[in-house]
């Protein structure tokens, strides 16, 4: 049996390629972008109700690797985690690697606002015009387990890169994007 899922939304984002997109939602919660409902889901009635929460789960897709698989390219079983440094592989259900069968990828993102019928978020690790498939409010009493295992994840935690930008080009960013 086959199914078929349709974009909701889109995200407008600072990222047009997938190099420097944080790994994680949240990792940097100064990111903001907006997420852009398509027309037949743009009804205000939606989002009744939504401005009462602080963060949102997003259900979007890799669009980048779905293409490739559109392409050809078919999912593998393991896959090797830059957590581990690309050095071992693991099953790619123990991973978050966006090399999935369905592609799909769950983030959870902080509500900014709500403006003119768009939300604005934060923390957010999309690409820019990722395709949003759902969006459901994040509940504290049932979403958060902070004494739950992290698999090999537990190793990594400290996990961190120094970022090095020399002045010349540092300054060509624009003071509200460092």
């Amino acid at each position: 049996m086959e199914y078929t899922i349709h974009p909701i939304a889109h995200i407008r984002t600072d990222f047009t390629d997938k190099f420097g997109i944080p790994r994680q939602s949240g990792l940097v919660p100064e990111l903001t972008a907006r997420i852009v409902f398509e027309p037949e889901y743009s009804d205000p009635n939606a989002l009744v109700g939504i401005e009462g929460y602080d963060r949102l789960w997003l259900i979007w897709q890799f669009s980048t690797v779905a293409a490739e698989y559109a392409a050809g390219k078919s999912w593998r079983p393991t896959v090797r985690p830059p957590r581990l440094g690309g050095n071992e592989r693991r099953g790619v259900f123990a991973t978050r690697s966006p090399y999935r069968p369905n592609a799909l990828g769950l983030s959870c993102v902080e509500l900014a606002g709500v403006e003119n019928g768009e939300l604005i978020v934060r923390g957010a690790d999309l690409l820019d015009g990722t395709p949003i498939f759902d969006i459901k409010p994040y509940l504290p009493y049932v979403d958060a387990y902070p004494d739950a295992r992290g698999g090999f994840t537990d190793t990594t935690k400290e996990y961190a890169l120094q970022v090095v930008c020399p002045d010349a080009l540092l300054c060509k960013v624009p003071e509200n994007k460092r």
